[in-house]
């Protein structure tokens, strides 16, 4: 492994907004891209993304994306026309630096939004596909009971499954987003957790730092 250290910065759930970012090597963004995923959406998003001067730029999609769900192809065709410089990632990875870094837009059934799977044998698939030898994961959704409190349902909505491969696997960061309210970070054995939500649960943008850190 490379020892200079690389700075990341984290973003999710940015819904056609566009966000003030501290300069840094990486921009990592764990999905939610948009209001509704539509054509124009993606292009305005993408189009934002390109705007941004990073060395790397790294996205999943998220339940909002509907467009990566419904027309994979036409979604990723439009980042590549609009944001070329994106490094767009759905159950793959990314290796810069001799880390891996790999990225997942899957969250167990949330109403009827994108990249639903139902908890247990389903969604635990996708999770036992995440190399044995990651170092950053990114998923749309947070695991269970870790910066995963809904309050318009008032309980905890985050992925067991998931949080168990994440144990397993002994992942050194998980960045997430999804639950806006979750916003924030934590330390649960030895794995840094961050919901990198900008925007709270009434899509105003959250007030204090954007998370950054280094790896």
């Amino acid at each position: 492994r490379n020892n200079k250290q690389m700075k990341f910065v984290c973003i999710s759930d940015t819904h056609n907004t566009e966000t003030e970012l501290p300069e840094v090597d990486v921009l990592i963004h764990a999905g939610d891209l948009t209001r509704r995923g539509s054509i124009s959406e993606v292009a305005d998003a993408a189009k934002w993304l390109e705007s941004l001067d990073f060395a790397i730029k790294i996205v999943i999609a998220g339940n909002h994306d509907f467009l990566f769900e419904t027309e994979p192809e036409l979604a990723r065709k439009l980042l590549k026309i609009h944001a070329p410089s994106v490094d767009y990632l759905q159950d793959s990875f990314y290796q810069i630096n001799g880390l891996k870094i790999y990225g997942s837009p899957w969250q167990p059934r949330f109403f009827n939004w994108a990249f639903n799977l139902t908890r247990g044998e389903e969604i635990s698939k996708k999770w036992k596909r995440i190399p044995m030898d990651t170092d950053i994961l990114i998923t749309h959704g947070p695991p269970s009971q870790i910066l995963d409190y809904a309050n318009f349902s008032g309980r905890h909505v985050g992925c067991e499954d998931l949080r168990f491969a994440i144990r397993e696997l002994q992942i050194k960061y998980h960045i997430f987003g999804h639950i806006h309210e979750g916003a924030g970070q934590q330390v649960v054995d030895d794995t840094t957790y961050i919901n990198a939500s900008v925007l709270d649960e009434r899509y105003a943008p959250i007030k204090g730092d954007i998370i950054t850190f280094e790896i």
